[in-house]
């Protein structure tokens, strides 16, 4: 499935999902974020998302064109884009029942860098980029960065980013553990990919519960989050690839997981 701003393609048990405005850095419209939602609806028994940008780029940002700066009220206008498209394109990706992988090269800036950042694995090349720019033009940081940053490298690197809106280039994003590994730029590609597959192949229920008790964690005292981990453990005790996992370890062979 192809339309004007993202590629929708189905390579084995991986959703990829390819931002294609190559000509635009991959700047992202509301509606760029829209069909990001519409296309997650229905994975169609897909077991995890691979989500990258076409050329050179992965994401340089929001692109609301002349709408919010031509508008009477810019200030309503971008926040009916943010409420309206981009917002619930992130609440999509943090709802998902399977893993998700970001592949990024050059810039990640601006709604961009949340994107990459809302994946369970963010893989990037050498010379890819993570950006809050917001500050350069009078704005502040949105698609989550405020809630997702503190969390991935600490209040004072997220202060720096924000506040000093300076690049933090692929090294040291990864020295700060906010992304998952750098590669060089020609094997960005088959390095998330292999990841995704990777994940696709695994107990896709027992990931699912994992990235979204993560999530919750997050937001829960230690006794909450023990009990959902019990509640997950419940349903995931009850799934086919449990009882594979089980039977496999007993008999001293690799697993084959089903997604059930």
């Amino acid at each position: 499935m192809t339309d004007d701003l993202i590629r929708r393609e189905r390579r084995g048990d991986v959703l990829v999902l390819t931002l294609d405005r190559p000509d635009r850095l991959n700047a992202a419209p509301p509606a760029m974020f829209e069909a990001i939602a519409a296309a997650l609806e229905s994975l169609d028994g897909a077991r995890a998302v691979l989500v990258t940008g076409a050329g050179r780029a992965f994401c340089s940002g929001a692109d609301v064109g002349g709408g919010a700066l031509g508008s009477e009220n810019p200030g309503e206008t971008t926040f009916k884009a943010l409420t309206g498209s981009y917002n619930p394109a992130m609440q999509a990706i943090a709802d998902l029942a399977v893993p998700v992988v970001s592949a990024v090269r050059g810039p990640a800036a601006g709604i961009g860098c949340s994107l990459a950042l809302a994946a369970d694995f963010c893989v990037a090349s050498e010379t890819a980029y993570f950006l809050q720019a917001f500050v350069n033009i009078g704005l502040v940081p949105d698609g989550g960065a405020s809630w997702m940053l503190p969390r991935l490298i600490g209040r004072a690197r997220a202060t720096e980013m924000m506040l000093l809106g300076e690049k933090v280039p692929a090294a040291r994003a990864l020295e700060w553990g906010m992304i998952h590994k750098v590669v060089a730029d020609d094997a960005l590609d088959a390095a998330a990919f292999a990841l995704a597959e990777r994940l696709a192949a695994g107990p896709t229920m027992a990931l699912g519960l994992m990235r979204r008790g993560l999530a919750a964690a997050l937001q829960s005292d230690y006794a909450a989050a023990m009990n959902a981990e019990a509640e997950n453990q419940r349903a995931a005790r009850g799934t086919a690839d449990s009882r594979e996992g089980g039977m496999a370890f007993l008999e001293k062979r690799k697993p084959a997981f089903r997604g059930a």
